[in-house]
């Protein structure tokens, strides 16, 4: 058999498609799961309707990419993904449980009728717990996890930290700021109208988590802060907030106006910046400070012969993904569509 590692760099490889399906996860799932967030606060129960509906024919097929990317981690980065797991069990487990039960409310509200509020407060604090552990669980991580003989060393607690809940809040936000971006898209009228009042509210508050996350890593002096005031490192990372600053003033702009898919595609691109320097800060660390891509990963032979699965397989993932936002694009309306 061929062995791609002869002429590629499999572990890099295998961490950028991790990185993009995390990424997309975070986008796809980011703007049904911010719709969630938002749910309570659409004002009226066939608002709320709209909500689901604009999401329904998308919810379960966003989440392929979470466990693409955790299958690949498992697959690619074994060593990477015991340590990760074990030291992140616990707010794994919660983020499982939020999207389990938005995901029994998705079903059950659209059967019930005298009982539709516990499922609509379901959906709501299902959508809460799913995006705040993933917040936190990425706060974990800039802060490093104490490994020693590439096994997890530390205790099942040390995830629980307030720069971990203060990028629980972030996150929040930034998938909120996603969800009524999307609403602008999907709705018209009265709750079109809401959902940009609700965008203009949640960018500034946005920015402000940005700032605050930013300056609390610097403050916390973790690694992933250490080379940020060094060149070459500051001349490739000095742009990134005049950028983010500069798509900030612009959807603030178009949120006033009559332009729906701009803003929302400009709340992407700043998600896009903070991905950037995510990774930039993490690599070349799969796990965080202690352990490179290159340290972790499986034998070559494995990973060129998934390589060749992952190559036949996204093509198809990507192809029916757009397809089913092309076959479902259009308004949403309240009438029963699930």
């Amino acid at each position: 058999m061929f062995n791609f590692g002869e002429v590629l760099d499999l572990p890099l490889i295998w961490g950028g498609l991790i990185a993009l399906s995390v990424f997309i996860y975070v986008l796809l799932d980011g703007f049904d799961l911010g719709c969630g967030i938002l749910f309570p606060f659409a004002g009226s129960d066939k608002n709320r309707s709209r909500i689901m509906n604009s999401i329904a024919p998308f919810w379960d097929g966003n989440e392929t990419w979470l466990v693409l990317g955790g299958g690949g981690l498992f697959a690619a980065f074994p060593a990477a993904y015991g340590i990760i797991m074990t030291g992140l069990y616990l707010p794994v487990t919660f983020m499982l449980f939020g999207l389990i039960l938005r995901g029994v409310a998705f079903e059950f509200r659209f059967k019930s009728h005298n009982r539709r509020f516990i499922w609509d407060y379901c959906f709501h604090i299902g959508s809460i717990i799913a995006a705040f552990m993933q917040g936190v669980m990425l706060g974990a991580l800039v802060q490093g996890l104490d490994v020693q003989d590439r096994l997890y060393a530390g205790g099942p607690f040390d995830w629980f930290t307030p720069f971990a809940l203060l990028c629980g809040v972030a996150i929040i936000i930034g998938y909120g700021l996603l969800g009524a971006t999307w609403l602008i898209i999907k709705s018209e009228d009265k709750l079109q109208g809401w959902a940009r009042k609700t965008a203009t509210r949640l960018l500034l508050a946005f920015i402000a988590s940005m700032i605050a996350v930013s300056v609390a890593m610097l403050f916390l002096n973790v690694d992933a802060t250490s080379e940020w005031l060094t060149f070459p490192t500051l001349l490739y990372l000095a742009p990134m907030p005049l950028i983010v600053a500069a798509l900030a003033y612009v959807m603030h702009r178009d949120l006033g106006g009559k332009r729906e898919y701009r803003p929302f595609l400009l709340t992407v691109g700043m998600f896009f910046m903070g991905y950037v320097g995510l990774c930039s800060a993490f690599y070349p660390y799969i796990v965080p400070y202690a352990m490179t891509m290159h340290e972790a990963a499986a034998a070559d032979t494995s990973l060129s012969f998934m390589l060749i699965g992952a190559g036949l397989m996204l093509p198809v993932i990507l192809s029916y993904t757009g397809y089913a936002y092309y076959v479902f694009k259009g308004k949403a309306t309240h009438e029963h569509l699930y």
